[in-house]
C-alpha cells in the first residue's frame, strides 16, 4: 500500500507539494513550491504539515518557484536527503533560488526596519543564505530517461514535459505488498507546438497519474495567431505614442518572447522600438538556455543557428540588457517606443512594479500579459479590470490598456491534457492537481465524457491510498 498526501497545489495553482509514502520508497516529496497570491505570505511562513526531518528525498519536476521555492525552508527545518531533478533544472535552480533569496532578505530588512520604528520585535528569517547553498549542493542532476535508484525496489525516471527548460514528467516505480506500482506525476505539461520547447513525452502505463490542470477549462490560440496579435499590439501602441510593458516569468516565457520579437525584428516590425530586458534573473536564465540549446526544439534552434545568430540574445540584435538599477531607472526617461520585459510575471514584485508606477496611469501605454495570473496577485487584478492599484504606498489609476496573449502559455490547454492522458492504456486512476477548482471541474467533466475517467480533485491535506 502506498499513500499520497497533498500539501499544496490542491484546488489551487501554486505551492506544488505532494508526499508519497511507501515501504519500498520511504517518504518522498514531489516538489516543494512557494504559494503565490492571496494568503501566500502566511502559508509560505507556516508549518509544512509534515516533519522535514523525516523526508528521505525530493523529486523536483522543474525550477519554477511555485514548485521549488520552499526548498531552503525545508532544509532549514531538517531535511538532509537528495534532491533529484534534471541537470538543466539544477542549473536554473541556482539562478532562481539565489534571486528569490535576495528579494526575500531585502523585504525582511525593510519589514524589520518598520518593526523597529514601531517598537516591535524583529521577525526571524525563515532560512539563511547557507540553506540556499546547501539545497544547491543537495541537487543531483540527471538525464531524461535515466534510471535513478530510489531504494532497493524503487526507481525514478524523468521525461521531457515540454514546459520550460529541464521540466520533467516524473515516473516513480516501486514494489508494494500488492505488487508493482507506478505513479506518474505530470509536473507542468507544455502545450503542442510551443516555441523553443519539444513536445511533452507520452507515457503509456501507470497505476495512478497526478495531472496538472492549470488550463483545464480552456484552449489556447495558435502560436501564429498569438504572433500576429503581438505585432498588432505593438503597431497600435506606437500609433498612440505609447510604450509597452510585458510582465514576464524569467524562466521560459521571457525566452519565448525574445524569440517572437526576433521574428518581428527580421520582418522589419521593430525598427522604431527600444527593447529592454529589465530583469537580472531573466538575463541569467536566458544565458542558461543558451547553454542547453540541445534540449530545445530542433527547428527553433536551427533558426537561432543561422549566421551571426548563436544565441537568444543575438537572435534579437536590438535587445538591451539592463542588469543594474541605474540602467533600469534610465528607461523612465523614454517617452515613446520603449518595450520593457520585466519580472515578476504575476507582478507580485520585481522591476515591473516600478515601471507601472511610471506608466500605468498613462492611456497611451499598454500592459501585455503573457502568462497565467493566480488569484490574489496584482496581475490577476489588472487582467480582471480593476480601475486602481496600490503601489509603494500610493494609489494609481489604471488607464493603460491591458491585453492578454493567451497563446503564449507554457501549459497545455484542455485538449492537450486530455490527449496526453488518453495515451495511457488502460486508463489510470487520475488525480487533478495544480488548478483552480473551476478549471479542474471542467477538465474532470471532459475526462469523464471522452475517456470514461472519474478524476479525483483532492483538497489540501487530503490523502489517497493506492
Amino acid at each position: 500500500m502506498a499513500r499520497l498526501t497533498f500539501y499544496g497545489a490542491a484546488r489551487e495553482v501554486t505551492g506544488s507539494c505532494h508526499l508519497l509514502e511507501a515501504p519500498a520508497i520511504g517518504r518522498v516529496l514531489l516538489d516543494c513550491g512557494m504559494h503565490q497570491g492571496g494568503d501566500a505570505v502566511d502559508r509560505n511562513d507556516g508549518d509544512f504539515g509534515f516533519d522535514p526531518q523525516t523526508i528521505d528525498a525530493v523529486v523536483l519536476s522543474h525550477a519554477h518557484l511555485d514548485h521549488s521555492g520552499l526548498l531552503p525552508r525545508l532544509y532549514r527545518q531538517g531535511f538532509r536527503g537528495p534532491i533529484h531533478c534534471t541537470a538543466a533544472t539544477a542549473e536554473l535552480l541556482e539562478v532562481m533560488l539565489k534571486d528569490a533569496a535576495g528579494l526575500y532578505f531585502r523585504d525582511l530588512e525593510r519589514t524589520n526596519l518598520r518593526n523597529a520604528r514601531r517598537g516591535r520585535p524583529a521577525e526571524p528569517p525563515a532560512y539563511e543564505p547557507e540553506d540556499v547553498a546547501a539545497v544547491l549542493d543537495a541537487c543531483v542532476g540527471h538525464r531524461y530517461r535515466e534510471s535513478i535508484n530510489l531504494g532497493p525496489a524503487a526507481t525514478l525516471r524523468f521525461y521531457d514535459a515540454g514546459h520550460i527548460l529541464g521540466s520533467a514528467i516524473c515516473e516513480l516505480s516501486f514494489e508494494a505488498e500488492e505488487g508493482p506500482r507506478r505513479l506518474v506525476f505530470s509536473g507542468d505539461l507544455g502545450k503542442h507546438d510551443s516555441v523553443l520547447m519539444r513536445e511533452p513525452e507520452r507515457l503509456r502505463s501507470a497505476d495512478i497519474v497526478l495531472l496538472e490542470s492549470t488550463y483545464g477549462d480552456r484552449e489556447h490560440k495558435s502560436e501564429e495567431d498569438t504572433f500576429a496579435e503581438l505585432r498588432d499590439v505593438l503597431r497600435e501602441t506606437w500609433r498612440r505614442g505609447g510604450n509597452v510593458m510585458i510582465p514576464s516569468f524569467a524562466v521560459g516565457r521571457t525566452q519565448e518572447i525574445i524569440f517572437h520579437l526576433g521574428r518581428l525584428y527580421s520582418a522589419g516590425e521593430l525598427d522604431p522600438w527600444q527593447i529592454f530586458l529589465d530583469s537580472p534573473m531573466a538575463i541569467a536564465v536566458t544565458r542558461v538556455y543558451d547553454h542547453w540549446l540541445k534540449l530545445l526544439d530542433e527547428d527553433d534552434v536551427h533558426a537561432l543557428s543561422e549566421p551571426q545568430r548563436r544565441s537568444l540574445e543575438t537572435f534579437l540584435p536590438t535587445l538591451r540588457l539592463t542588469e543594474d538599477t541605474e540602467s533600469s531607472m534610465a528607461i523612465n526617461r523614454i517617452d515613446r517606443g520603449a518595450l520593457i520585459i520585466a519580472g515578476s510575471g504575476m507582478c507580485t514584485g520585481g522591476r515591473i512594479r516600478h515601471h507601472f508606477k511610471q506608466r500605468i496611469w498613462d492611456a497611451r501605454n499598454t500592459v501585455v500579459f503573457v502568462g497565467f495570473q493566480a488569484a490574489g496577485t496584482l496581475g490577476r487584478l489588472l487582467v480582471d479590470g480593476v480601475p486602481r492599484i496600490r503601489l509603494f504606498g500610493d494609489d494609481f489609476v489604471v488607464k493603460a490598456r491591458v491585453e492578454t496573449l493567451g497563446g503564449l502559455s507554457a501549459h497545455a490547454g484542455q485538449s492537450g491534457l486530455v490527449s496526453w492522458l488518453g495515451a495511457f492504456e488502460p486508463a489510470p486512476r487520475t488525480v487533478l492537481v495544480h488548478g483552480e477548482v473551476g478549471a479542474q471541474q471542467a477538465l474532470a467533466a471532459r475526462l469523464r465524457g471522452e475517456l470514461g475517467i472519474e478524476a479525483e480533485i483532492p483538497a489540501r491535506y487530503d490523502h489517497i491510498d493506492f
